[in-house]
C-alpha cells in the first residue's frame, strides 16, 4: 500500500508569494486561468486581492503548491447577481476566489482540500459561499457542480472580453446540520 504525504493548508504568508506568481504562470496556458494572460498588472495583484479576507496555500512535502483566497463581495452588478441568486443580502455572502494548484500535483486532490478549507472558513462565518466561473473552463464547473455547487445566475464582469460568453454564477450554502438521536 502507498501512502500519500499529507497536504497542509495553511494562511498565506508574504514569503510565499513569489511561488505563487510562478505557479499561477506554470499552470495558466493549461487552465486558462486567469482568461487574460499575460495580466495588464503585476500578477502579485491578481493573487492579493484588497477585499480579501483570508488567503491559504496548501503545502506538499513542505512546497508551496496551491493557493485559495475568500472574499468580501461588493456591492455592484455582481454583487447584486450573487445576492439575488443566493437569496440572500450581500453581506451575508462570501467569494470563493483566486484558486489554483501547481500542474505538478493535479490529481491530489489539492485543489479539493483548499476548497474545503476556505469553504469551512466561509460556513463558520454563517455566510453563503459564491463564486464565477469563466464558461470555456469545463473542468473546474464539473468539479464545482460535484462537490455540491448550484448555478445560481450569468453576469458579465467588466474584466471578461467580449469575445467570451457571460461567466457563470454558482452559490453554496453550508450543509444542513442533522440532529443526532
Amino acid at each position: 500500500m502507498s501512502t500519500t504525504p499529507e497536504i497542509r493548508v495553511r494562511p498565506r504568508r508574504e514569503e510565499d508569494l513569489v511561488v505563487l506568481e510562478q505557479v499561477l504562470a506554470a499552470q495558466q496556458p493549461t487552465s486558462r486561468y486567469p482568461l487574460r494572460w499575460p495580466l495588464p498588472f503585476p500578477v502579485r495583484e491578481f493573487i492579493v486581492r484588497p477585499d480579501e479576507l483570508v488567503a491559504l496555500v496548501a503545502e506538499d512535502e513542505g512546497r508551496v503548491v496551491g493557493h485559495v483566497s475568500v472574499t468580501a463581495v461588493l456591492p455592484g452588478e455582481l454583487g447584486e447577481a450573487w445576492a439575488a441568486g443566493a437569496g440572500r443580502p450581500i453581506d451575508e455572502l462570501a467569494c470563493l476566489s483566486v484558486l489554483f494548484v501547481d500542474l505538478t500535483v493535479r490529481g491530489r486532490r489539492i485543489g479539493g482540500a483548499l476548497m474545503d478549507a476556505a469553504e469551512d472558513w466561509i460556513f463558520a462565518r454563517g455566510r453563503t459561499a459564491v463564486l464565477d466561473v469563466v464558461t470555456a473552463n469545463e473542468r473546474p464547473l464539473a468539479v464545482y457542480r460535484h462537490r455540491g455547487w448550484s448555478e445560481i445566475g450569468h453576469a458579465r464582469p467588466d474584466w471578461l472580453p467580449d469575445t467570451e460568453p457571460p461567466v457563470i454564477l454558482m452559490a453554496k450554502s453550508a450543509p444542513a446540520v442533522t440532529p443526532a438521536t
